[in-house]
């Protein structure tokens, strides 16, 4: 029996005159900017907090509420694209981030301050569910990884920029400098968002406000799926989430200082941007296992060899192969989510999607300081190494040997 969902024929855009490029501006805009608007604020929340008055564990709380705020939202932001469609989710989403920054910039208390961070995690959730579902619809299937690899590569660039022009307002107005850079880009992205001509979804689109079986019945109905590839993307997430916090911390425990680790960190991001595009063009031409397993061995190997680098060279070597490994694995986790949802109930389907493999990042760094805890830093970051293998495992058991986008049918796993 399929664990992928079964879907109606229809006649897809055709993949032989559709191109990126046409629609770069529509699809990847909106996605650049919000990325550029969270990129700014980023670097500068904590800070933001502690000047507030808060403590170090507050400030570290209040940061995590944007997480925690995109993963509460993705059940209702899936209810809301269904409701009033995906562009109208986005512009929506970036008022509500407009709305959100007003409020952090107008806070006195840190709690207050919490409030506009955690609805920045809300607008977010509603953001990425809708470009990600307007972008299934409008891509013909055979093109489906690239799309979701470019979307995620936008939003990689747009965090990976958007401190540098947080640091050009910062020198001119102090650290508030930061949330009007990020104002600007949110308003950029809901102007573009607004005005921008719609994507045309392909003929066997569903119409928004067909009725749909209660949300209960769709996760029954896809039960299998949700708990095998559903948790391999969540184990994904895990990984992803806790690199960004193992390179500094091993830094400082082998005595680099802010600078060298800085350099180590931006190395890394820089390596990991520039593969999201032929990473997709691999998935849509050879499958998603040709991605998903090299992406979590080489991730799951450079993490376990971490804790033996001893200076700057040998975790420069390392966390740039860690780079390179989470590069290839661009807009996996979205790719083989878009594979599975079903055309009927796709935005809903994908908001359960969301929440499954934002628990998994959000548990990732919760695993890593449990064990670095009970044990020390070299056995948290060798543990959350063996989950890519683990992730390998479940991908290589239940991910389809290769995808054939173009069949009306079901998508099967592949041999066992």
């Amino acid at each position: 029996m399929p664990i992928w969902p079964r879907r109606p024929a229809g006649k897809p855009s055709d993949p032989d005159t559709f191109s990126l490029i046409h629609i770069a501006l529509p699809a990847f805009g909106p996605s650049l900017l919000f990325g550029l608007g969270e990129g700014a604020i980023f670097p500068v929340l904590a800070l933001s907090a502690r000047d507030l008055g808060a403590s170090s564990a507050q400030a570290g709380l209040i940061v995590a509420l944007i997480g925690i705020g995109s993963m509460a939202a993705n059940v209702p932001a899936a209810m809301l694209a269904n409701r009033y469609g995906e562009r109208r989710a986005m512009v929506g989403a970036a008022l509500f981030s407009l709305v959100a920054l007003v409020l952090c910039l107008a806070a006195h208390t840190p709690w207050v301050f919490g409030l506009g961070v955690l609805m920045i995690g809300l607008a977010s959730s509603v953001f990425m569910l809708a470009r990600q579902t307007y972008l299934i619809e409008a891509v013909p299937p055979s093109m489906r990884a690239r799309a979701m690899s470019t979307l995620g590569g936008t939003m990689r660039v747009g965090l990976f920029t958007g401190p540098f022009l947080a640091a050009g307002f910062i020198h001119l107005v102090g650290l508030s400098g930061a949330y009007w850079a990020a104002i600007l880009a949110f308003l950029g992205t809901g102007i573009l968002a607004l005005t921008v001509p719609d994507l045309h979804p392909r003929d066997d689109a569903p119409a928004h406000g067909r009725p749909h079986s209660p949300l209960t019945r769709l996760a029954r109905e896809h039960a299998r799926v949700f708990l095998t590839l559903g948790i391999s993307t969540a184990l994904v997430a895990a990984i992803r989430s806790c690199r960004q916090i193992v390179i500094p911390l091993w830094a400082d425990q082998i005595g680099l200082d802010a600078t060298a680790t800085a350099l180590i960190y931006g190395i890394m991001g820089g390596v990991d941007m520039l593969l999201f595009y032929p990473a997709g063009r691999v998935m849509d031409l050879r499958g998603r296992l040709w991605v998903a397993l090299p992406c979590m061995l080489i991730m799951g190997t450079s993490l376990i060899a971490i804790p033996w680098t001893t200076g700057f060279s040998s975790l420069l070597v390392v966390s740039t192969v860690l780079g390179m490994g989470n590069g290839i694995g661009s807009g996996i986790i979205m790719t083989i989510g878009a594979d599975a949802s079903p055309a009927a109930d796709r935005t809903r389907f994908l908001g359960i999607w969301r929440l499954i493999t934002d628990l998994g990042g959000g548990g990732g760094p919760l695993l890593l300081s449990a064990i670095t805890a009970a044990l020390s830093l070299a056995s948290g970051i060798t543990a959350i190494g063996a989950l890519g293998f683990v992730a390998a495992w479940m991908f290589w058991r239940w991910l389809p040997r290769r995808i054939v986008p173009t069949s009306p049918g079901p998508v099967r796993p592949g041999p066992r």
